[in-house]
């Protein structure tokens, strides 16, 4: 039978002070050790938490954030949950975290500012310890809002070399330049640049297919097919159907994500359209099932999991006080080379 001081309050949950009781130690020890501090003993921890199993005990992040004026979780913004980039980097970002006794608090923006903007407000009013946030690109209101909040913050997916900002990712742009390399290496010549949503980071890969079919006396505005619709199989297939109907010249086209030139291989084989001997198919950032298409699809494949680790590390030392050695941390990328080109 459970001691009478041992017992649960009257609201019927058990208190940090009772796990204490139970272990045989101090509140704060508790703390400690169910926080996950290395300082603490292990055999300490051990019986802490045997004590907390014991007694069904579940802490209390109001009371933490009042006492600490932070909560335990970290709130972590995405652009869209329907592309298994930032789902990958999510599961990375909340692996990581989980360990050192922080929760992941997601916020989807759509790839809207105001929307962002919001929930930034709203997240910031639960006193997060940390923000992880996608990109560089946002509004002056949402960028103050970070900056006057003094939560620590990672960017990701993007590089910053503005002093005082954190960020993991890779280049985008040089990305983009060495997948348009490649395709100019296989002899082709008229590469269109397709692209969906047209976010920040979309368009830094246009610049960088800009950049290399300029220097090669290459570059044909007309090329360019951008739409502003949400980055998806179908759309893919249709501006495939179309490129091959209106520009029958086109001998390569350079997809700014697999989802689209997923379609556009599906659309390739209802049209008849030989690839890569018609034409040239290439992706960005290796998606599922890229690897499986007829033909597979060349692509560039994108670390993103790798970069939810990183910047997760890099926020526990940001939250924990620490100098961090190298604020802008660049992960690279790969150019997979499959039969599409």
């Amino acid at each position: 039978m459970t001691p009478a001081r041992l017992r649960p309050r009257a609201t019927g949950r058990v208190t940090l002070t009772d796990v204490a009781q139970a272990a045989g130690v101090s509140p704060i020890t508790v703390s400690r050790a169910l926080r996950g501090e290395r300082a603490v003993d292990p055999a300490l921890v051990e019986r802490v938490q045997a004590a907390a199993r014991s007694l069904g005990y579940v802490p209390d992040p109001a009371a933490r954030a009042l006492a600490s004026q932070r909560s335990s979780h970290v709130a972590v913004l995405i652009p869209m949950l329907s592309n298994a980039l930032f789902v990958d980097l999510l599961e990375a970002v909340q692996r990581s975290l989980r360990p050192a006794g922080y929760q992941t608090l997601m916020g989807v923006t759509h790839y809207n500012a105001d929307e962002e903007e919001q929930l930034l407000r709203e997240q910031l009013l639960q006193r997060p310890a940390g923000l992880v946030v996608t990109g560089l690109e946002r509004s002056d209101a949402a960028r103050a809002l970070i900056a006057q909040s003094g939560v620590p913050c990672v960017h990701v997916m993007e590089m910053s070399s503005v002093p005082g900002v954190y960020s993991v990712g890779f280049s985008q742009a040089d990305a983009g330049a060495e997948l348009t390399r490649h395709l100019l290496a296989r002899g082709r010549r008229r590469i269109a640049f397709v692209a969906a949503q047209l976010d920040a980071r979309t368009l830094q890969r246009l610049e960088g297919w800009r950049r290399e079919l300029l220097a090669a006396g290459l570059h044909d505005p007309a090329l360019e097919w951008l739409d502003p619709a949400p980055s998806s199989i179908a759309l893919g297939a249709r501006l495939f159907e179309r490129i091959i109907g209106e520009q029958p010249d086109v001998d390569a086209v350079f997809f700014c994500n697999d989802d689209l030139a997923q379609g556009a291989l599906l659309a390739a084989l209802r049209l008849g359209v030989a690839v890569p001997e018609r034409v040239a198919v290439a992706g960005f950032n290796d998606l599922t099932g890229s690897d499986q298409m007829l033909p597979p699809l060349t692509t560039v494949r994108t670390p993103r999991s790798e970069i939810g680790h990183a910047a997760a590390r890099m926020l526990l030392a940001l939250m924990n006080g620490e100098t961090v050695a190298s604020p802008c941390v660049d992960l690279g990328y790969e150019l997979v080379v499959r039969a599409s080109t």
